[in-house]
């Protein structure tokens, strides 16, 4: 007689340029309606394994220290674990209480923090990976752009924290390519040279190639670069 091995559930979850799932939710702030509360505003959704953990800990805190930061180009966080409500709350006043970490102490968390016991909302997101752990959701990363479209998916396994300066500059590059209609390149950081146009056009890029613009280079008809001023993109950005 032969037995059959058990057959994983695969794991599933959206895609960029999928509407992001919509779910309701108890959070820390209150319930909320995801994505539909966030309409017109863009929004980073962040899952971690567990409260009263040390590297989640490191990066609450950082989040919370970084949020008036993407709040100012019009980025929102919304933080979830498989932990209860009270869980939460009591984890974040242990943070603010007791816990210093580099320059960083009394740090108080008032972006929301979904209660998500039944992992109703990181099994739409697809935030737990068995082979990771089935109980805990890893560190997964949605940018969520103001019509709910899913925008950039990271994530991140339970023993590696996340670096927030990428973060940033994500939300920032996505805004930046959006609202200048470029395409940036490896590194790119504000203030450095743009590839226009967008990836794709490359008739466009010969024409330009021809054209009388004195800060447009052109390595070939296909790689074209041009300056864009860091208070440009900041001042266009932040006004929007």
């Amino acid at each position: 007689m032969t037995t059959t091995e058990p057959t994983a559930t695969p794991v599933t979850m959206p895609r960029i340029g999928d509407p992001a799932p919509a779910f309701t939710a108890t959070t820390t702030q209150g319930d909320i309606s995801f994505p539909g509360d966030y309409e017109g505003r863009w929004v980073i959704l962040f899952s971690h394994p567990a409260d009263f953990t040390p590297v989640c800990t490191s990066e609450f805190m950082t989040f919370a220290t970084m949020e008036e930061q993407f709040n100012a180009y019009g980025v929102d966080l919304v933080g979830l674990s498989i932990d209860g409500l009270y869980s939460h709350i009591a984890w974040l006043r242990t943070i603010k209480e007791k816990i210093s970490f580099r320059d960083m102490s009394d740090v108080e968390v008032t972006f929301p923090l979904i209660e998500d016991i039944s992992m109703e909302v990181a099994t739409k997101y697809g935030m737990v990976m068995p082979g990771e752990s089935a109980t805990q959701a890893v560190r997964a990363v949605f940018v969520i752009d103001p019509k709910g479209i899913i925008r950039t998916i990271i994530y991140y396994p339970l023993s590696l924290g996340r670096n927030f300066d990428e973060l940033l500059r994500v939300v920032v590059g996505l805004r930046t390519a959006d609202e200048f209609g470029v395409a940036l390149p490896a590194d790119w950081r504000p203030g450095e040279r743009v590839i226009v146009p967008t990836a794709g056009s490359c008739g466009t890029a010969k024409d330009r190639m021809e054209s009388d613009d004195e800060d447009l280079h052109c390595e070939d008809w296909f790689f074209c670069t041009t300056s864009l001023a860091e208070d440009e993109i900041t001042s266009r950005l932040r006004s929007s």
